[in-house]
């Protein structure tokens, strides 16, 4: 099956801020914003030597900081 669309495909484990927030905002069909993005990032998040989100490390930073409110 080629699902070759014209578009690149995108790599969770290196994906800018602005490809993130728009993933993840059609995933959670949420708002997700860069500035929400950077804001996490400037508190904390993980990010590659490239600035580039690795989503698993994202998403395992998001929990960690959950728990640690409760």
């Amino acid at each position: 099956m080629d699902h070759d669309n014209g578009k690149s495909a995108l790599n969770p484990t290196s994906l800018t801020v602005a490809d993130a927030a728009r993933l993840l905002a059609r995933a959670s069909g949420q708002p997700v914003t860069v500035e929400m993005l950077q804001a996490d990032l400037d508190a904390g998040a993980p990010a590659n030597g490239d600035g580039t989100i690795n989503l698993v490390h994202y998403a395992a930073w998001l929990v960690r900081e959950m728990g640690s409110r409760d």
